[in-house]
């Protein structure tokens, strides 16, 4: 298979610090401690700035006159942005270098933080919210690849653990930081608050990435077109179809559109010399069980995340404060268990870690079906589970993260956009489900979770391990890559 012209632009340029052939260093990279720094508060940037609005989302729809589906739109419009825009982060990161994309993101996160400061309406907020997630878009696959070309191998999952913390602390400080400055001071202050800490990250960015030389990077219009398109259209399906006064053929066409221009990017994929990515990549076990784990991840997390703030304010009648507090168990627990997680998985390889989160995360889902779907009154039954489900996060994150990494997709651009990519679809799923099944039918919208989960528990022990696929070089004569199943 001949490469493509993405794929050879990122491995022909090596990064600053990696060997003379773009593989990874034999040894950390010069100013590790500040560049790792630089990555994760991107990376917590990224994270907080999705969350940080789901505990006080009460208090915005009553202030906009918005409805609760409505006021979902807030929480999920950042993470729908996402999940479109990450086709074309690889080639983005790619064409600019790591560090320009960097700096790049964390601009137009700065703007769209000001902008969800300032909205008058709820149209703006959650346009503004759009922007947020365009930044934040760009942040994945340049954090990613520039952990995977910085550090070496041997020190891959302590990296990538590192990252995960970071996603989990941002995590954890959103929700309670969110709950008390809004009781404080409003919602619009938990954004002006942002403001600050973006420049400071920018700044930070700006003086310790490593510089790159600018490469032209022509791109798969056709491929990266069509799954665009396919991406948008199935994930603007599934956010207006809970919405009141939508059409019911809208969807539906949403779907059809979505489910085509998939199969047209297959296609092409499959017979264009130069495509964005081969599709044979993505069904490589390795790389297929890594992004299904994480997306069984995020559906859970995201419904957990807006579903449950809702039940505790409103079931429950706790303020914004004690909301934040409680559900600040869940990202606390990730962020404390997922270095220990990558240290695990060092020792005992990836897929059994995997496995184990994916059961764990099942048992979650099964026990909030029961407790939300009888309206328990009681926050301690909710605060156990919050407490599990954020061990079950941390054992997912980190092996998946491993996984796709290692795999021949993960060696490209385009392979990390579309596994970052996966990630946010599953955050949009869980917030289309809570919009659909808030107040009334909670137990469906977490049973599904659990058979997802199951789904995912399934394939994990699908193929057999693969040997590590070797770190990117300097572009070869083309040749077919040996796929074998499992």
């Amino acid at each position: 298979m001949p490469r493509s012209t993405t794929d050879q632009v990122t491995s022909a340029r090596p990064v600053e610090g990696a060997g003379p052939d773009g593989s990874s260093p034999a040894t950390a990279p010069p100013r590790a401690g500040w560049l790792l720094a630089a990555l994760l508060g991107a990376t917590f940037l990224g994270t907080v700035s999705n969350n940080i609005v789901n505990v006080p989302l009460r208090q915005i729809t009553d202030d906009l006159a918005a409805t609760v589906p409505q006021g979902v739109l807030v929480a999920s419009a950042s993470v729908l942005v996402l999940a479109v825009a990450m086709p074309l982060t690889g080639w983005v990161s790619d064409r600019l270098g790591r560090r320009r994309t960097l700096l790049l993101a964390l601009s137009v996160l700065l703007i769209g933080t000001i902008g969800s400061a300032l909205a008058p309406t709820l149209h703006l907020l959650v346009a503004s919210r759009a922007v947020q997630g365009l930044g934040c878009a760009l942040v994945p696959t340049a954090v990613m690849g520039t952990l995977a070309r910085s550090w070496p191998a041997a020190r891959r999952n302590r990296v990538m653990g590192a990252w995960g913390a970071a996603n989990g602390i941002g995590q954890a400080v959103g929700p309670p930081i969110g709950g008390v400055l809004a009781d404080a001071y409003g919602w619009r202050s938990i954004f002006w608050l942002l403001v600050p800490v973006t420049v400071g990250v920018l700044a930070l960015t700006f003086f310790v990435t490593p510089r790159e030389q600018p490469q032209k990077a022509p791109i798969d219009v056709l491929g990266v077109g069509s799954l665009t398109v396919g991406v948008a259209a199935l994930m603007a399906a599934i956010t207006v179809a809970p919405q009141d006064g939508v059409p019911a053929w809208w969807p539906l066409l949403g779907v059809a559109v979505g489910v085509l221009a998939l199969a047209g990017f297959v296609v092409s994929g499959l017979r264009r010399p130069a495509a964005f990515i081969d599709p044979r990549l993505l069904i490589e076990i390795r790389w297929l069980r890594s992004a299904v784990g994480v997306f069984v991840q995020q559906v859970t997390l995201f419904s957990v995340l807006v579903a449950v703030p809702l039940h505790l304010t409103g079931v429950v009648g706790l303020s914004g404060t004690a909301t934040g507090l409680l559900v600040f168990l869940l990202p606390a627990v990730w962020a404390a268990s997922a270095p220990l997680v990558g240290l695990l998985a060092d020792r005992t390889g990836p897929r059994p870690v995997l496995r184990t989160g994916l059961a764990v995360l099942f048992s979650v889902d099964v026990g909030l079906a029961v407790l939300l779907g009888t309206r328990t009154g009681s926050a301690v039954p909710v605060a156990v589970v919050l407490v599990i489900a954020g061990l079950g996060v941390a054992l997912v994150q980190t092996p998946s993260l491993t996984g796709a990494t290692r795999s021949p997709a993960g060696q490209r651009g385009a392979g990390l956009g579309l596994f970052n990519m996966m990630r946010f679809v599953g955050a949009s799923v869980g917030a289309a489900g809570v919009a659909a099944a808030y107040p009334d039918h909670l137990e469906w919208l977490f049973g599904g979770c659990a058979a997802i989960a199951v789904l995912g528990l399934v394939l994990s022990f699908t193929g057999r391990e693969l040997p590590d696929a070797p770190a990117a070089r300097a572009p070869a004569p083309a040749q077919a890559p040996e796929l074998r199943p499992g």
